[in-house]
């Protein structure tokens, strides 16, 4: 039933179930692994390159899926039958990294790369699936709900997992890269057991007719084109998802190369994991605090300024030489997070014509899909030709000042005015 304490709470356990890949594998122990197991351990430039590469092809390849993804999800009555494809997909992937052996990038980096897309791709018809649980009444502490629940299940089980990594012998695990693979494991069934509730009592909504994988495709094409088409129309939403594109890169790209980063530089891996759970837990508080901020200063004001907060954040990052250095970003980082996300999402609403919400959010998520494509590959490619981990930091600095220039000449005034002008021709 719509709006129903159970159907809300069993959606919103998918957030808490899936940010458990997000934290202790994406942005904790997978890269702390890669490096130091996996890849070539003598020449940390090469291996920041290659994860650099797979992060970018992962996504690379789920936006090139997602708008027939979201076709499927719009128009088909399978939206949970894909979500259950994807997770599957994600699931054993990440379960698969356990049996990779010492020296084999290439195949951890494939399952990683394969776990990502089923990460993102589930994404896609988990949130497909919200119109279903709740009305607009309630579709705003719904998706909240995930939100918060995913920062605290994703934090929790990274906790334990850290825990297990710096204290094997309580566990009875041998050593500790037997702890970083048990870890794997256990996202894998924490995953698949936490997704069985959105299973069970989340119903589908069924608007349309099912379709064939040929007409999705065909209406995938059509939905970019048509949008893009009125994007045209609508220059500040134009120009807003380019300066999204361009800031939201630099910040994906920060989340999941700051472990790799970290290592490079020397600090050691306890201490990098440590600076992952701050950003954790402070991100679940900080993010309502700056959604207050914004309430107060205007959601663009707001967005400037957690730009210029990562701006400095990664210059400050490129110079760090102690650890409490790196906590200390870690505690800016964890404020700024989820507030950036969130107020991008909500100021996007305000310049769309409501009646094409759908349509237009389609763009929105495709283009949020092509972030961390740009920045892991020129992170990782500035690093392998300047020798220095240190100057390819600092090449994330190109994103976050080309999109904020460009956020500053959007006018949500205007944007405003157009989505309401739009709507009454």
């Amino acid at each position: 039933m719509i709006d129903s304490r159970k159907s809300i709470w069993s959606w919103a356990l998918y957030d808490w179930a899936n940010s458990a890949f997000a934290t202790t594998v994406m942005a904790g122990f997978f890269p702390l692994f890669f490096k130091a197991y996996w890849a070539n351990q003598s020449n940390v430039t090469e291996s920041t390159f290659y994860l650099g590469l797979a992060n970018s092809t992962a996504s690379i390849i789920v936006a090139a899926i997602a708008p027939f993804l979201g076709a499927i999800a719009d128009r088909g009555t399978a939206k949970k039958k894909f979500l259950t494809l994807f997770i599957f997909l994600g699931v054993v992937s990440t379960g698969c990294l356990w049996m990779v052996q010492q020296g084999h990038w290439q195949l951890a980096a494939t399952l990683y790369v394969l776990a990502t897309i089923g990460f993102s791709g589930g994404n896609i018809f988990y949130d497909s699936l919200l119109p279903g649980v709740a009305t607009k009444k309630k579709v705003d502490y719904a998706s909240s709900l995930g939100f918060s629940l995913g920062y605290l299940g994703g934090g929790l089980l990274f906790a334990v997992n850290v825990f297990m990594f710096q204290k094997p012998a309580l566990f009875g695990i041998p050593d500790q890269p037997t702890a970083i693979k048990l870890s794997f494991l256990s996202v894998a069934v924490w995953w698949a057991v936490f997704s069985i509730p959105v299973w069970l009592w989340v119903k589908e909504p069924k608007i349309y007719k099912p379709i064939g994988i040929v007409e999705a495709f065909r209406q995938g094409f059509g939905q970019i084109r048509d949008t893009l088409k009125e994007t045209r129309h609508l220059k500040v939403v134009g120009l807003f998802l380019a300066a999204f594109w361009l800031y939201i890169d630099g910040v994906d790209t920060i989340i999941r190369m700051a472990v790799d980063y970290g290592i490079s530089i020397g600090f050691p891996a306890s201490s990098l994991i440590l600076a992952l759970l701050l950003v954790q837990f402070v991100a679940f508080p900080a993010t309502l605090l700056f959604a207050w901020v914004a309430g107060k200063i205007g959601a663009k004001q707001a967005i400037l300024f957690a730009i210029f907060a990562y701006s400095c954040i990664t210059i400050l990052g490129a110079f760090m030489t102690q650890q409490w250095h790196f906590y200390t970003l870690a505690v800016m980082i964890g404020f700024f997070q989820g507030g950036i996300q969130a107020i991008s999402r909500s100021l996007y609403s305000r310049i769309i014509p409501p009646e094409k919400s759908a349509q237009f959010y389609g763009l929105y998520n495709m283009m949020g899909k092509f972030a961390a494509v740009i920045g892991p590959a020129l992170m990782g490619t500035i690093t392998l030709i300047s020798g220095s981990n240190r100057v390819g930091i600092l090449s994330i600095l190109i994103l976050f000042v080309s999109g904020f220039i460009i956020l500053l000449k959007v006018n949500i005034k205007e944007g405003e005015e157009m989505a309401a002008k739009y709507l009454s021709s």
